[in-house]
């Protein structure tokens, strides 16, 4: 470890550290530096902590001048050795090109895990509900009782296949049990997860697909879940199956996707994320009565700020000591 520590991080992470970082650190010696000061340093910093209001409005796509300039600062800072970030995927560019130069990445695995699941599980029970249509007609002033073909069915006994098997999925899956959903997993291992839960791995997907009712991607973006769902595996769902997405936008071929809702294989789709982002103003998701599209914040809470802090406490007392 350097004799001064110098930490890049923003006036608000260093709000939410400060405390934490002194009681780790001790009598060693260390700094925080902004990314201005880190560019008048020689060698820039040593490590950094990428809060959330780092990236703010910022997209794997469009990076805004704040997230730019502290970007910059890490690419240039020669003595780099770790940088810890607030998500739980670190495949932006800027984070694989430092991983290729030798610099350490951590994400914040399992921070906002149960808040994305309780999105996925909004989405679900929304779709479920009928409450697109039924907001849709509260707007519209129409009196539109569930009756006849809009009477929904009961989840009791429908089928969920759950690609990833992360924080999120397992807690996907406690929620679709007590559904009374039967659950399929599917992750890059295919090994078992327990109980009687079929578990397949990434090339045995379209096993499940047939019978699945409900779809929900909690897997990261690699070169086997990259346009996993295509046009082939939506075919396969059963006509009225639903997609949820809280994963990444490219695990889905999305003008695939746009063609399977306009034909009505697919009953609807809860997107949180996108092959590009921000979506395009002309997409045809944004008007499609049968999707919900959110702006990629499924996993926001105001909890969020702590755990990430205490993730990055944590692994800063790995760095100390040097078992990071």
């Amino acid at each position: 470890m350097p004799k001064l520590l110098r930490i890049l991080v923003s006036d608000a992470g260093r709000a939410a550290i400060r405390e934490d970082v002194a009681r780790v650190m001790a009598n060693r010696s260390y700094a925080f530096v902004s990314p201005e000061q880190a560019e008048l340093a020689d060698g820039g910093c040593d490590i950094a902590f990428v809060s959330r209001d780092v990236t703010g409005r910022s997209t794997k796509h469009e990076v805004l001048p704040f997230t730019q300039q502290f970007y910059a600062t890490l690419l240039a800072s020669r003595d780099l050795q770790w940088v810890h970030v607030h998500s739980a995927g670190v495949d932006r560019p800027v984070y694989q090109q430092l991983g290729q130069r030798g610099v350490r990445v951590t994400g914040s695995v399992g921070a906002n895990a149960a808040i994305v699941a309780q999105t996925a599980l909004a989405g679900l029970l929304a779709f479920a509900r009928r409450l697109p249509l039924l907001m849709q007609s509260q707007r519209n002033h129409q009196w539109t009782p569930l009756h006849g073909d809009l009477m929904p069915r009961d989840l009791h006994g429908q089928h969920i296949t759950i690609v990833g098997w992360g924080a999120i999925g397992q807690q996907v899956a406690i929620y679709a049990r007590m559904l009374g959903l039967q659950v399929t997993v599917v992750r890059h291992s295919g090994a078992p997860v327990g109980g009687d839960v079929q578990t397949l791995s990434y090339t045995q997907l379209h096993q499940a697909l047939p019978r699945t009712h409900w779809l929900v991607l909690a897997c990261p973006s690699t070169d086997q879940t990259r346009k996993l769902i295509d046009a082939q595996a939506l075919a396969a769902l059963p006509v009225g199956a639903h997609l949820i997405n809280v994963a990444r936008g490219d695990i889905v071929d999305e003008q695939a996707l746009i063609v399977a809702l306009q034909t009505q294989q697919l009953a609807g789709a809860f997107l949180d994320v996108f092959a590009y982002e921000p979506l395009a103003p002309n997409s045809p998701l944004w008007s499609m009565p049968q999707v919900i599209a959110t702006p990629h914040c499924a996993g926001f809470s105001d909890g969020n700020e702590s755990r990430v802090a205490a993730i990055f406490i944590e692994n800063l007392a790995r760095f100390v000591a040097d078992t990071l």
